[in-house]
């Protein structure tokens, strides 16, 4: 066991983490320093090289851009407001209506746009002005936005499960987005329930009810926006074409929808809006590429095996170790970004829980739903900054509003791990 390695490896990305190195340098740099300790500085340079061209030579990788780029043509497509009006809809006869709405948008904004971030600002800079008119408090309005906006990254389409689907070694990304679907429903009832609660102590206002021609007329609105979720899903499930394909497919129907059907975006937006789809795909790709080598230089040094056997020196119950990986991962959320964690501990837990007899599918949504938490949770959850400056409030007075939904998710979190049919029972029902 090279444990000089392993605390290169680990020391030197800490110290560069800290010096505000951008993350993705400094894991390469910190695998280059722990490959040369074992190996001269050109080879050493030459397994980071070809590691990272392997990494990013994955016909799969290619859904991420397509995602990227259909998530962004969506969002500048002008459908946040007719999600927000459909949620409206259904649960507008909810104690505090405008806060299950929120939950509602984000859980339809962010699987459609796959993105957390993106999700906060678009429905959150829509609903805060309506819940400041309706007498919300604004610090517990941008809190519900901020703990709901990570519900849609369990709800595909996933680039983060597509993510997961390479570095594990090809788990099939058919079964992993059918197993985000409760999962996310659950993270987002969870949040509704604890809005309820709150809302009902603070005696908020439920909206009128609509009509039935109202509701109709809504969900017409929103159904073109929806359908691009039936279209990806159906494709695959029904072996029209793989998600790579169905990444194609999204693009298409969402372009035809935002710039022909909504007429949203017109011809001189697209290419500000693809040049940021490159722009995003190409940290991506930079951060799967250098994580090919902090993949190699961990199992070069063994550390995988020292993990495990770590673990089953605390137990050998599964339920004990997935608590304990649980903890380690929501604390590696508060500090690290969903992509790089889940290129860097993947290749360390995924063999221990495999050991457990834990389904590979199942560590993927558990590993998804600990990181999406850590977005939304101060010092660098990018949604938390996001949240805080569309809903005009300081992350200090954010906080404690916070803390309710820090503890539904923690719960939900519970179930979806220890009830592995929450995440399997889809996959095993659709793909047998």
């Amino acid at each position: 066991m090279d444990w000089y390695v392993i605390a290169a490896l680990f020391g030197t990305f800490a110290i560069l983490l800290a010096l505000s190195v951008p993350v993705s340098f400094a894991i390469g740099l910190s695998s280059l320093v722990a490959i040369t300790m074992t190996l001269p500085l050109e080879s050493a340079i030459t397994v980071v090289a070809q590691r990272m061209a392997a990494g990013v030579d994955n016909f799969s990788l290619l859904a991420i851009p397509f995602f990227i780029l259909a998530g962004n043509i969506m969002n500048q497509g002008g459908i946040a407001a007719r999600l927000i009006n459909l949620a409206k809809m259904i649960g507008g006869r909810l104690p505090g209506s405008l806060m299950h709405v929120n939950i509602m948008a984000n859980m339809l904004f962010g699987a459609i746009s796959g993105s957390a971030v993106a999700s906060a600002a678009a429905v959150g800079g829509t609903m805060a002005p309506m819940q400041r008119k309706e007498g919300y408090d604004p610090e517990l309005s941008a809190a519900v936005n901020i703990a709901s906006c990570p519900s849609g990254l369990l709800i595909p389409p996933s680039n983060t499960l597509i993510v997961y689907s390479l570095v594990s070694g090809g788990t099939s990304i058919a079964a992993l987005f059918l197993a985000g679907y409760i999962p996310g429903i659950i993270m987002g009832t969870s949040l509704m329930i604890v809005s309820a609660i709150i809302a009902k102590k603070k005696r908020y206002p439920v909206a009128p009810r609509p009509t039935w021609r109202e509701f109709f007329a809504t969900a017409w609105k929103a159904i073109p926006s929806l359908m691009l979720i039936v279209v990806i899903m159906g494709g695959i499930i029904a072996g029209i074409f793989t998600a790579t394909e169905a990444s194609a497919i999204a693009v298409l129907y969402s372009f035809i929808l935002a710039v022909v059907i909504y007429r949203e975006v017109s011809f001189k937006q697209l290419p500000k809006i693809i040049l940021d789809s490159a722009v995003t795909t190409s940290i991506v790709l930079l951060l799967i590429g250098v994580s090919m080598g902090m993949s190699w230089a961990m199992a070069n040094a063994d550390l995988p095996y020292l993990i495990a056997d770590a673990l089953m020196t605390v137990s050998d119950n599964p339920l004990t170790i997935l608590l304990v990986i649980n903890i380690i991962l929501l604390i590696v959320g508060i500090f690290m970004d969903m992509t790089p964690a889940i290129l860097i501990f993947t290749p360390i837990f995924l063999p221990v829980a495999m050991s457990m007899g834990i389904d590979p599918v199942h560590f993927g949504i558990i590993m998804t739903f600990n990181l999406a938490i850590g977005i939304c949770t101060p010092p660098v959850g990018s949604a938390l900054f996001v949240g805080c400056s569309v809903g005009e409030v300081s992350i200090d007075k954010v906080l404690k509003p916070l803390l309710p939904m820090y503890v539904a998710l923690i719960l939900a979190l519970a179930l979806v791990t220890y009830l592995p049919q929450l995440s399997l029972w889809l996959p095993e029902l659709v793909l047998n």
